[in-house]
Order: structure tokens, then C-alpha cells, then sequence
């Protein structure tokens, strides 16, 4: 897949501090890419690099095959975290300020806000003042202006502060749509449930350094245990517990803490090497009823606490 975003081996120093130490990603085109780590990694640092907000000390950055330059900035949308509106400007003269200063004209412009403030319902705050509006409503504008100019790559930090569950479904939704119909996202959150639901690729970076890289689904299956969620009927405690006991017996087993309706009993079970799935289950098959049998896949949530701890 080709990339559309390159950074090699980027190194930043803020006076004795080193912010970015070698970093290097690779963003393919049409994709949404996760850019995580705990507060004070360096991803905001990486992201303003990629932005010309600031420069590295050393590395390079490439974008659509040609080194980044200053007229790249009409070619990236970036919601920063800390919002940039200005509280005492009208809704429609601020979208239309900044439209132009992306490079659309006037017209072109009104044209396109006409179709997002159609298309998120708010064709009533044109004139209205951003102090007017909520935290998540002025959120709705930021994110209609970072799009309006129909970047090749857009930037999303922690694109989600604000909103109520109804209206961060609906961005998430458009941010979806965006993505199929082309755009190229770096999406940076501390919401590891939105990574599971958007991200396609991730890299983690933790003091300074890249310590995980790679395609989600490929990184899920690197931190796989072989180890199944598993929920039994029991007809009383007694047999429950002599169960418990035989599977214990064969099987490598510990507690579970899913939750499910018909469980008399529940556990989970760690397969040997060389122990299928089908084994496991022909063996519980012959002791008792099985109401739940899933294998534990590992979240971006743990897969994000495991790396960070182990280094």
C-alpha cells in the first residue's frame, strides 16, 4: 500500500529535553491511522512537526512522495486538542475567514459550509457568536473547518472532547466517510474504544520513542494469549465445583470476569501449545453445557497499558 505521510526518524530537543528521539511512521493513503501514547510522549510534538508549526532538529518529513514544504499546509485539516476559535466572531464569518485562508475562494467557500451546516443540522448558527455556543457546538464548527478544504490529510487530536455520545457517533461517522472517500487521517486520542472503532494502523510512542508500529488486527494477533472465555451450566454448586476441578485438571484455568446471563460457571481457560480451539471444546462438551465460548482478543486499552508498563 502506498504511504501517503513519511516521517523518518524524526528528533526533537526542547532545551535539555528530548520530545522525539528517532521516530519514524509510516501512513498509508486512505487510511486511518492512530497515533497514541500517554500524556507528555511526544505525539503533539510529532503532529506540529507535520504541521511546520515547529521544525525538527533532524529527519524529514515526505508527503505524496515529495519532501513536506510550506505550501503543503493547504494540503493538511488539523483540529488541534486546544481550540483556535475566535468567541466574539460570528459562526459564518469565522468559517468563512478561515476557508479562505486555506485557499478557497469566497463563494466556494459559502458553497460548501451550506453543505455541512445542511448536512450537522446547525444552518441556525450562522450568525451566532462562538461564545454562544457550547463546548461540543463549537466543536461542530472546528471540525467543519478543518475538513471544508478537502485536505489530503487530515489531523484529528482528541477530535471527541466535548460531545455527548449521540455527537461523537456522528462525527466518528463522518470521519468514516471521509476516509472512504479518500482522505488519509492521523487520529490521536487517550479513548482507546474510538481507536478499536476507526483505526486501521497505530503507533505508539512512549517517552520520546516509538515502541509499537504496525496494522491493529496484526498487533491484536502479536499480544494473543490462545486464551478463551468460557461460561458453563451447572445443574447445582456441587457439581459446578467438581467441574471446575476436572477442567482445572487438564487445562491451565483462572478467573473470568465477563459478564453473561446463564453462567453457572465461568472461567477462562489458557491452551497449551499445540492445543486447538476444537479440543477445548470437545473436552467441555463432554462435561457440561456450554452457553459462552469466545476467544479473549486484546483491546487497544490493554494492548496500550502492556507496552507502556513493559517499557
Amino acid at each position: 500500500m502506498d504511504n501517503l505521510l513519511v516521517a523518518n526518524s524524526i528528533s526533537k530537543n526542547f532545551g535539555d529535553f528530548k520530545a522525539l528521539n528517532e521516530v519514524s511512521i509510516a501512513v498509508p493513503k486512505g487510511s486511518i491511522f492512530g497515533l497514541l501514547g500517554p500524556n507528555g510522549a511526544g505525539k503533539t510534538t510529532l503532529i506540529r512537526i507535520i504541521n511546520q508549526i515547529t521544525m525538527p532538529d533532524s529527519g524529514s518529513v515526505i508527503l505524496d512522495g515529495q519532501p513536506l514544504k510550506p505550501e503543503n499546509v493547504r494540503d493538511i485539516g488539523y483540529l488541534p486538542e486546544e481550540r483556535g476559535l475566535y468567541k466574539s466572531m460570528k459562526v459564518g464569518e469565522q468559517a468563512l475567514y478561515l476557508a479562505q485562508l486555506k485557499g478557497l475562494s469566497k463563494n466556494e467557500a459559502k458553497e460548501r459550509l451550506k453543505y455541512w451546516f445542511d448536512r450537522l443540522e446547525i444552518g441556525d448558527w450562522w450568525n451566532k457568536k462562538i461564545q454562544e455556543l457550547s463546548k461540543g457546538q463549537a466543536q461542530k464548527i472546528q471540525f467543519i473547518v478543518t475538513v471544508l478544504h478537502q485536505p489530503k490529510l487530515l489531523i484529528f487530536d482528541e477530535p471527541f472532547s466535548g460531545f455527548d455520545p449521540i455527537n461523537a457517533s456522528l462525527i466518528k461517522d463522518e470521519i468514516l466517510q471521509l476516509r472512504d472517500e479518500g482522505a488519509t487521517v492521523i487520529f490521536s486520542t487517550h479513548r482507546m474504544e474510538s481507536v478499536e472503532e476507526l483505526c486501521d494502523h497505530i503507533a505508539l510512542i512512549h517517552k520520546s520513542n516509538k515502541v509499537l508500529d504496525g496494522k491493529l488486527t496484526d498487533i491484536k494477533r502479536m499480544f494473543k494469549t490462545n486464551t478463551f472465555e468460557v461460561g458453563l451450566q451447572a445443574s447445582n454448586p456441587e457439581e459446578a465445583t467438581n467441574i471446575t476441578n476436572i477442567i482445572s485438571e487438564k487445562f491451565e484455568v483462572f478467573p473470568a470476569t465477563f459478564r453473561n446471563l446463564n453462567n453457572d460457571i465461568k472461567f477462562n481457560v489458557k491452551l497449551p501449545e499445540r492445543t486447538s480451539p476444537n479440543d477445548l471444546l470437545s473436552f467441555l462438551t463432554s462435561k457440561a453445557e456450554i452457553h459462552h465460548f469466545v476467544e479473549v482478543i486484546p483491546s487497544a486499552n490493554d494492548i496500550f497499558i502492556q507496552t507502556v508498563k513493559n517499557n
